[in-house]
């Protein structure tokens, strides 16, 4: 399970990243703040991923 939700991260983050690019391109302040926010959640995401393979060892 711990693959699918490190893949299910960094597909957010890269989500993320384009609406920011997207929105930044465009001059859409809210698409951006939402890539923003996306990413983040993919990199907190990654983080609970990295966090729990340290514990396993």
């Amino acid at each position: 399970m711990s693959g699918k939700e490190k893949s299910r991260a960094k597909a957010e983050q890269a989500k993320g990243k384009t609406k920011e690019t997207i929105g930044r391109t465009v001059g859409n302040e809210s698409m951006t703040a939402e890539g923003r926010a996306e990413k983040a959640k993919g990199d907190a995401r990654q983080a609970k991923e990295k966090g729990k393979d340290v514990f396993k060892r």
